[in-house]
């Protein structure tokens, strides 16, 4: 997915929750990685030309029926591979040593012992560390020509490593921040048994997606549609600086973004790059198809709904303008991200547009070949790409916003009147979290206005009967599983009071503590 001077790293994925982790903490090594299924043959993985293997932890036994096992070929081809956990336990298996059930599992925090104080892996590393395993089956021998290098109570080949073959492995989950000395394990095996390169920085990252651009696009022209969200300004800001004006940006304004962001997107975003905008300012038309509804999937369908015939009209429109001054309009950008890509299985396909809502395509009149030049990044890389872009920070570290915008935060119908009151409470909320400097520190923290409860309360000398808004601070890396930020009390106090003061519809300010799972990051 990389070309040179990258190497590339293959992430062999075995059903592993951390897969995806343990690409990011490569890459955190400034190492390209790439994740792959455990069925890719060997061939196919050599083809790709890696100048290493990461064989990821899965949930099977090695000796369950039907188990992911490794092809002892991958071993034959000289390429150095590091197995974590069953990847650790698969390579033992494959090259002849023995994985047993002993009864001693390990889940969690774990003592590990450095049992090799030359170890490779282990180097300048305390010899008793923590480590976080989760493990019933263990390595009973290490294969011919493999040194154990650490221990555990429950595991005593817990790491093995062969230097001259290129070989390692370890019981334990090195990329999880619950290991300490994790990310130095990986930095060893990277640098010192692999011999990777750690040039994937992000001025060669945009030199080379500019070029791959400028190389897929040629001498036609483009049309992306912005969102105000970081991924398709920043998948813009690259096809701008790749091709100029021969790129058209379309935003569409539904009238459901937040306090300041529509400005934004038609001031600063334009200021920084230069690019050609095209706005489209559709908000009355949403809240006619929104009247009357208050069904969470019926909102998202008709937000959906109404995004795809306004874009397909101002893509009709910048088309035929392009078309009258002897150009074709061939390419559509999008914002996709490399956890798009891995949770789809990685397929290609006609465009669809992805960076509003995820539903619907184009019409076969208005079919765009695909630019998609964050398609190899996970969201920080593309902040950082951002920032190397020079685009301005409020638009480089936005909040995740969900496509619909606010209308699937107000629980029950969508009305003008309700947007203006959530609008005017979110930002409250984000002027706080900015102010503490915290807004770095969370994932996102939704307002959600509750506009079908009213409760009782007092405001002044009068009693009043207002609505409750919802806070929703969480903290993630990528919103599979998020956790609820437990912010400073004293911050909380003055978004309640500030709202409930300046917010008059609002007289009760709420604070949402679940976790994902059980919940979701949105309400709706």
């Amino acid at each position: 997915m990389t070309a040179e001077p990258f190497d590339t790293v293959l992430v062999v994925d075995f059903g592993a929750q951390y897969a995806q982790l343990i690409a990011r903490r490569v890459r955190e090594c400034r190492v390209f990685s790439e994740i792959v299924p455990s069925t890719m043959p060997v061939a196919e993985m050599l083809a790709k030309r890696p100048k290493a293997i990461i064989l990821s932890g899965g949930p099977s036994s090695v000796y369950a029926d039907g188990a992911p096992q490794v092809d002892v070929a991958l071993f034959d081809a000289g390429v150095p591979t590091f197995g974590i956990c069953y990847g650790f336990q698969a390579m033992a298996l494959a090259l002849g040593g023995e994985v047993r059930r002993t009864g001693l599992s390990e889940f969690g925090h774990t003592p590990l012992r450095v049992t090799q104080p030359r170890s490779v892996l282990f180097t300048g590393l305390p010899d008793a560390q923590s480590v976080w395993m989760s493990h019933g089956d263990s390595v009973w021998s290490a294969p011919t020509g493999f040194v154990v290098t650490a221990e555990s109570d429950g595991a005593h080949v817990a790491a093995f490593e062969d230097v001259s073959r290129g070989l390692a492995g370890v019981q334990f989950h090195p990329e999880v921040v619950h290991t300490p000395h994790g990310q130095k394990v990986l930095e060893h095996f990277l640098y010192d048994v692999a011999g990777c390169r750690p040039t994937w920085t992000m001025v060669n990252i945009v030199e080379e997606q500019v070029e791959r651009v400028r190389a897929q696009i040629g001498g036609k022209r483009a049309i992306c549609g912005l969102s105000g969200g970081v991924d398709s300004a920043v998948a813009a800001a690259v096809v701008q600086r790749a091709i100029g004006d021969r790129l058209t940006c379309v935003f569409v304004d539904h009238g459901l973004l937040r306090k300041g962001e529509a400005e934004q997107v038609e001031r600063d975003f334009v200021a920084s790059t230069g690019v050609q905008l095209k706005v489209v300012d559709a908000s009355q038309r949403f809240l006619d198809a929104l009247a009357g509804l208050t069904d969470p999937e019926d909102k998202r369908k008709a937000i959906g709904r109404e995004f795809i015939r306004v874009f397909e009209q101002a893509a009709r429109e910048v088309v035929a303008e392009s078309e009258a001054h002897g150009e074709s309009v061939e390419f559509l950008v999008q914002g996709t991200l490399y956890p798009d890509v891995v949770e789809s299985g990685g397929g290609e396909g006609a465009a669809n547009i992805k960076s509003h809502h995820n539903v619907g395509g184009l019409p076969d009149d208005l079919q765009f070949s695909l630019v998609e030049p964050l398609r190899t990044l996970f969201k920080d890389e593309v902040r950082r790409v951002g920032e190397e872009l020079g685009l301005p920070p409020e638009i480089v570290w936005r909040q995740p916003f969900p496509g619909p915008g606010l209308g699937i935060r107000i629980i029950g119908e969508v009305t003008a009147e309700r947007l203006a009151v959530l609008r005017e409470a979110d930002a409250i909320a984000r002027e706080e979290l900015s102010a503490a400097g915290l807004d770095r520190e969370i994932w996102q923290c939704p307002v959600v206005l509750l506009a079908d409860v009213r409760s009782v309360g007092v405001q002044g000398d009068g009693r009043t009967y207002g609505h409750p808004v919802v806070l929703r601070p969480v903290s993630s890396e990528d919103a599979m599983t998020a956790d609820w930020t437990r912010l400073p009390y004293d911050v909380l106090a003055r978004i309640s009071t500030r709202i409930t003061n300046e917010v008059r519809a609002i007289n009760r300010v709420t604070l949402d503590v679940t976790s994902k799972p059980p919940g979701t990051i949105e309400w709706e």
